[in-house]
């Protein structure tokens, strides 16, 4: 999966959205059990791209959240 940039997020539908975020961070949850597990990953930098997708995912749908409410 690769990394949205926040134009690309913008564009998603809130629904798209949505299912992109529960997606990001299911793969997140299940980096973080391998790397508990096994304590090493093939690529620990994804956890760090994850997180920040994550993130603004969740920054972009709260600015379309204050956006809507104050006109």
């Amino acid at each position: 999966m690769v990394i949205l940039r926040p134009n690309e997020i913008r564009r998603m539908s809130p629904e798209e959205r949505r299912k992109r975020l529960e997606e990001l961070r299911a793969e997140l949850s299940r980096l973080r059990a391998l790397a508990l597990s096994r304590g090493q990953l093939d690529n620990p930098s994804r956890i760090r791209e994850l997180r920040k997708t994550i993130a603004r995912i969740l920054t972009i749908e709260r600015e379309e959240e204050l956006k809507r409410r104050h006109g």
